[in-house]
């Protein structure tokens, strides 16, 4: 049988590709190399517990057209992403806000943090060189070295001041009581799971798992029109020009005979001493409860730990800077050569996508070819 669309990779950009393709009467085969769907978005059911395998996602956008889409897939509950940072057994709120404010100082009105944010911003004068004057411009010394400069060294693998002022732009600030990490709109997670989402995605919809098209691109190619190519882009072309680089994640996943590890989704190491960059506890995502609303009597939590990518190692965050951003565009200029196969997603085009962006992009693309 010949397919008119061969769709490499299961994740969110994959799946809404496809469901769109299929919908348009369209005929579709998508393959992962992966045993599973769902790409980095996969949860596994552990105890009742719905395990986030390649670290936590929260949905959350403005966009009402990807909202509505979305959630004809799945139903979401109403979780807010409100994390914690420990600085050496201090906690304190994320994002910066008030609560922040007043752990931090003893500060009480907007006023007082403000000043005191405008005492500390001034040591740096002129334009920003790098992420640490940039982040003590736009918050303070005293902020900056607790709950910024850690935890982004352990991100990034580099001193601050070896880091560019850009990454850190916008960091949020807020003068009122307000955890929401998100200023969105629409925001939480899949009841049931990502991987029910992209069950229902891909329902009716031919999949191959286990099935690596770099290593078979020939066969692969001829089984179909076109290819959507959702993998490495560097990789698609053999590393040609060299690889580009990205940082990993190595996680660490226990089950624990407890209920309550952390009594948060996400509580964030900002010291640099402690190895890891956060804590996830699963369960808090959904609440604490299983589907039929009982309390879980246990727990599973994950360690995260910042790495840099190497051949082999899942490729999370593109290292958007001036070297990678000049060869990514080398290497698109020679996927913009190929015919038969379409490049897209965070690994296809380098790019870091929010869940939303990866589903309004996919869309576009189907408004574009389908």
């Amino acid at each position: 049988m010949k397919y008119d669309y061969l769709i490499v990779g299961a994740g969110l950009y994959g799946a809404v590709f496809a469901r769109q393709a299929m919908d348009a009467g369209k005929r579709v085969l998508v393959i992962d190399r992966r045993m599973h769907i769902a790409g980095n978005v996969y949860t596994e059911a552990v105890e009742g517990i719905h395990v986030h395998k390649y670290g936590a996602h929260i949905f959350h956008t403005n966009d009402r057209r990807v909202w509505e889409y979305i959630t004809r897939f799945a139903e979401f509950n109403r979780f807010t992403n409100s994390p914690v940072a420990n600085y050496r057994g201090e906690l304190y709120s994320l994002p910066f806000n008030m609560y922040t404010f007043n752990k931090m100082w003893g500060v009480v009105t907007p006023q007082e943090a403000r000043a005191k944010i405008d005492e500390q911003r001034r040591e740096i004068t002129g334009e920003p060189r790098n992420l640490e004057e940039q982040a003590i411009s736009l918050v303070g010394r005293d902020i900056f070295e607790k709950l910024v400069k850690g935890y982004t060294e352990k991100q990034w693998g580099r001193d601050c001041k070896d880091l560019p002022a850009f990454i850190i732009k916008r960091l949020p600030v807020r003068l009122t009581f307000d955890n929401n990490y998100f200023n969105a709109l629409y925001q939480g997670i899949p009841i049931g799971g990502y991987t029910k989402l992209v069950e229902n995605l891909l329902a009716g919809i031919e999949v191959r798992l286990n099935s690596d098209y770099l290593q078979d691109r020939a066969q692969w190619d001829a089984l179909a029109e076109k290819v959507v190519y959702t993998g490495p882009i560097d990789a698609y072309f053999d590393y040609s020009l060299g690889a580009l680089e990205y940082r990993s994640v190595r996680f660490e996943t226990e089950l624990l005979d407890m209920p309550n590890f952390q009594g948060n989704a996400a509580v964030n190491y900002t010291d640099r001493e402690t190895p890891w960059t956060r804590i996830i506890e699963h369960k808090w995502f959904e609440f604490g409860k299983d589907a039929q609303g009982n309390d879980l009597p246990k727990t599973v939590i994950s360690r995260e730990y910042s790495s840099e990518w190497k051949l082999g190692d899942e490729p999370y965050y593109p290292v958007n800077d001036a070297k990678n951003g000049e060869l990514y565009q080398r290497y698109k200029a020679l996927a913009d050569r190929e015919e038969k196969v379409v490049f897209g997603g965070r690994l296809g085009e380098y790019k870091y996508y929010d869940m939303d962006q990866t589903v309004a992009a996919a869309l576009a693309l189907c408004e574009k070819i389908l």
